[in-house]
């Protein structure tokens, strides 16, 4: 049976940089390229439209 050293990991996105690309193109673009990342924009998204348009109504 293979144990794994706690701590040590090798990731192929990483050693063929492929999560470096995602990240800048991330930054560059101001889109989340992860599932979570892009549920929390759009969801912020959704809460600020909301916010502006309960601004606009007058009482």
């Amino acid at each position: 049976m293979k144990t794994k050293i706690p701590g040590i990991t090798f990731s192929w996105k990483r050693a063929l940089g492929i999560t470096k690309i995602k990240q800048q193109i991330a930054r560059e673009t101001g889109i989340p390229t992860t599932k979570q990342g892009l549920e929390r924009k759009i969801g912020s998204m959704i809460i600020n439209l909301f916010k502006k348009k309960c601004e606009n109504i007058s009482i």
